[in-house]
């Protein structure tokens, strides 16, 4: 299918399609993964699925999530939302559970969703420093291409960039992979445009 408007001046063939598309992810919410049957029907192995946390959620509901998609044979990453994780406890207590009984070796480390932390944690950076998560494959960060006025409340991205920076620098003593992910844009342009703004900046990490 040909989604670009009838002046783009490129065309882009079924291949190069197929090609951007390769290893694309997805993300579902436990609720949502029990109305799927079987992820094996609808998706390419391998695939990375995330699983989101929200708010709320038992941790044996999202263990047990991980565990079934894991075992259908796709890349489980789960988030772990600083402001809803009590202390290092409890984090240490879902790292567990995530790679004793689905075998995680792939984090989503973001802020999460609300506004008033209910515990130790407040940003992402508070977890990569807590050591919990040395020996994990891949480490992902949360972006966002069209700003986030939760963190940067002037509109500006003053704070976001402070703190990608740092994660830059985390990247490089770690022996993880780590990667920006963002959520799915219906505009190319913001994206180009932001991630032109990384690289000035001095962020290279890939972002997906």
């Amino acid at each position: 299918l040909s989604f670009f408007r009838k002046d783009s001046k490129a065309a882009a063939s079924p291949d190069h399609l197929e090609a951007f598309l390769k290893g694309y992810s997805i993300e579902v919410m436990p609720r949502t993964a029990e109305k799927v049957e079987d992820f094996r029907a609808l998706l390419p192995k391998g695939t990375r699925v995330y699983i989101a946390h929200i708010d709320g959620t038992p941790i044996e509901e999202m263990v047990a999530t991980a565990k079934r998609i894991a075992g259908e044979g796709f890349d489980v990453m789960p988030h772990f939302p600083a402001r809803i994780i009590a202390d290092k406890a409890t984090l240490a207590d879902w790292i567990a559970r995530y790679q004793g009984e689905a075998g995680v070796k792939q984090a989503l480390l973001l802020g999460g969703g609300v506004g008033t932390p209910v515990g130790d944690y407040d940003n992402s950076m508070q977890l990569l420093e807590s050591g919990l998560f040395d020996g994990f494959d891949r480490l992902h960060v949360a972006g966002h291409p069209e700003g986030n006025k939760d963190i940067d409340k002037d509109g500006g991205d003053a704070i976001v960039m402070q703190a990608l920076k740092w994660k830059q620098d985390f990247s490089e003593r770690s022996d993880a992979k780590m990667a920006i992910a963002t959520q799915f844009c219906f505009e190319a342009d913001p994206v180009i445009a932001w991630a032109n703004h990384l690289a000035a900046a001095g962020v290279h990490l890939p972002i997906h």
